[in-house]
């Protein structure tokens, strides 16, 4: 048992900087906020969460090298960070060899279990099901696919095209582009989505890749009210760096939108700008990591230690009041419940919100016990 006046200490691994700069700075954001917001109110059982933090830059040479000085040298098992698929993937092996505990924030391309990770970001069952069946029914049967190349966008991809065929849609072109891709590169993807003449593009783009991507669309006047973009990250975040008049139209499904109404909500967005400034977006991506470190806190309240399978089965059971609606762990997978939302931007950078679930849904990492053809805006 730690000394009295000891602290917790924890990892934080994101990216401020690099490809996906912006989506890892709201994460921190949102992770800072939630430990000083515990840390005022005199911590976990009177010990304040102290972090350590490192920025791997969006590389994933650098999230493994930081992975294993946390776990090894810093002598830290419990580590929250990773915003994108491939830097999990990066400091898995390390938090399996040397049995660390990895919260991880971000949506990502499901079909993956470990002991060693609690995964708080919606699956594939949670938004890209019901975003099927929005953008054909309110846009039509023709769609073209942009991504960036790596392993959410292809199995994201994958996953899209099975619904979308079954509900009798068309995929009438994929294109994929590097990671950082040049502007050459998004040139020549911007020109097949115009020749394709797409109801809507469902992008799996991330980063300065999107950014341009949007930019480029709305440079060539297609009209985002009948042919928008839609997507799985387009937060408020990426839209205020964007423009927000160069975004209405375009569609995000999430669990989390900042034009969530409930009190909690309201309390989060202010807070957010109160300690970092009018610039700090409330999104999908804070959110979630805000709302990991207080599920967090209430396992370790009932632990009372750091042991990596203690605190992952306490994490099992607590459940927390988020800015998205009540947060918890289904114990089978390791993923969380969530209400998935549909948003619409607006000129002001906010998300109307189209469609939002009635219930909560049940994480399906695995896609087992789904029927594609199942029509999900009815939840």
């Amino acid at each position: 048992m730690p000394a009295k006046n000891a602290t917790w200490r924890i990892g934080i691994l994101f990216s401020r900087s690099g490809v996906a700069s912006v989506t890892g700075t709201e994460h921190f954001f949102g992770t800072a906020l939630a430990i000083e917001e515990i840390n005022a109110k005199g911590g976990v059982l009177g010990r304040q969460i102290e972090p350590v933090a490192y920025d791997p830059a969006g590389e994933p040479e650098l999230y493994s090298s930081y992975a294993r000085k946390l776990l090894r040298e810093d002598e830290i098992n419990v580590i929250f960070g990773c915003s994108m698929s491939g830097s999990r993937k990066a400091v898995l092996p390390y938090i399996e060899r040397y049995n660390g505990l990895l919260w991880y924030p971000s949506i990502y391309e499901g079909f993956e279990f470990s002991e060693n990770v609690l995964y708080t970001g919606s699956t594939l069952n949670q938004n890209t099901f019901a975003l099927a069946d929005f953008i054909l029914q309110r846009y039509g049967p023709r769609i073209f696919f942009a991504g960036s190349d790596y392993i959410y966008p292809r199995e994201s991809n994958r996953v899209m095209r099975d619904l979308l065929e079954c509900k009798g849609g068309e995929i009438v072109g994929e294109h994929y582009v590097p990671l950082n891709a040049d502007d050459a590169a998004l040139r020549k993807l911007m020109k097949e989505i115009e020749k394709a003449e797409a109801d809507t593009v469902f992008s799996t783009l991330i980063g300065r890749g999107a950014r341009k991507l949007y930019g480029m669309y709305a440079d060539a006047k297609i009209d985002r009210g009948k042919r928008p973009i839609a997507s799985l990250t387009l937060a408020e975040g990426e839209i205020r760096v964007i423009g927000p008049d160069r975004c209405t139209g375009h569609v995000l499904a999430a669990p989390y939108l900042a034009a969530v109404e409930n009190d909690e909500n309201q309390r989060f967005v202010r807070a957010l700008k109160k300690r970092f400034g009018d610039e700090a977006m409330a999104t999908m991506w804070s959110q979630t990591a805000y709302s990991q470190i207080h599920l967090f806190a209430r396992a370790l309240e009932q632990t009372e230690t750091l042991d990596t399978h203690r605190l992952g089965q306490a994490a099992l059971a607590v459940d927390y009041p988020s800015p998205e609606g009540r947060m918890s762990f289904d114990p089978e997978n390791r993923h969380v419940w969530s209400t998935p939302r549909i948003g619409v931007a607006k000129a002001d950078g906010q998300f109307e919100i189209a469609w939002q679930s009635k219930v909560q849904i049940r994480p399906d990492p695995y896609l087992a016990s789904i029927r594609l053809e199942e029509p999900w805006l009815q939840n």
